[in-house]
């Protein structure tokens, strides 16, 4: 018997079936907290939004007409949501592309771990990197980004999450794609070789600044290398090696146990 679809299980929950309730939620969990986190940066913020979004999603799923993917409607209610959420506390630092690249140049240093040499904080410095860099766009354009590229839905998908015309998506998308490449190529080694940013050259840094926390890290799931990430880009076509980064940024997924939360604050 084939496993029931995320649709199917929608179904079952509108008919009272509590299980098939928490099955959505737990199904749901990990891509809104994906997208939190690259809107919001922070890992609390992003899991706070996250049970925001999936109480929200349940409470108002009799709303969903099954005419598309579930995953799309709830990337709506999750879109409606974080264009209003207050903001995070990189947000409220106004991060620009400008300034952060001279943050970027003046933070490097010879003393973080090899290129070659995995580390836990070479992979910390990585994501929390490429994470602020998506800070430096607007919350439209950021998520139109996340949703665009990163997450690679189709372009009608996309603009219905965003309640867009696909002509404007597109537009939209346009825009934050060209910010985001002009930055990434003049700046991240990791796409780019003639690039001054390494990873591991940040670390040291980062530490002394206080971005990164050895004993409490809020990103990394497992060491890294410069090379290997390098590497791992450095496979696809030039021109789809800033979107490689994004797509192969894996920050660890929610500490906490978000859809037991959830449930909770249903049944309360």
């Amino acid at each position: 018997m084939m496993a029931p679809t995320l649709e199917d299980l929608a179904r079952r929950a509108l008919d009272g079936d509590r299980d098939a309730v928490a099955a959505v939620v737990r199904e749901l969990q990990r891509p809104v907290h994906a997208l939190a986190l690259r809107m919001l940066w922070h890992p609390q913020d992003a899991e706070d939004a996250t049970q925001e979004i999936l109480v929200r999603a349940i409470t108002r799923l009799s709303q969903f007409d099954f005419r598309s993917r579930l995953t799309t409607w709830v990337y709506r209610v999750a879109s409606n949501y974080l264009l209003d959420v207050k903001k995070s506390c990189v947000e409220r630092e106004r991060l620009r592309f400008d300034s952060f690249a001279e943050d970027l140049l003046d933070g490097l240093s010879d003393r973080g771990p090899e290129d070659a040499e995995e580390s836990v904080l070479t992979e910390e410095v990585k994501v929390g990197c490429t994470l602020a860099m998506l800070q430096c766009l607007d919350r439209p354009h950021r998520l139109a980004y996340i949703l665009g590229e990163i997450f690679d839905l189709p372009a009608p998908d996309a603009a219905a999450a965003m309640e867009l015309e696909p002509a404007a998506f597109r537009k939209r998308l346009e825009r934050a794609r060209q910010a985001i490449e002009a930055f990434t190529r003049a700046h991240c080694g990791l796409v780019a070789d003639a690039a001054p940013c390494r990873c591991n050259r940040r670390v040291s840094a980062a530490v002394e600044l206080g971005r990164v926390q050895p004993t409490s890290l809020l990103f990394a799931a497992r060491p890294g290398s410069f090379v290997e990430a390098r590497a791992l880009i450095a496979r696809v076509e030039d021109t789809q090696r800033v979107v490689e980064l994004h797509r192969r940024t894996h920050p660890r997924g929610p500490t906490s146990d978000v859809a037991r939360m959830v449930m909770a604050a249903l049944e309360g």
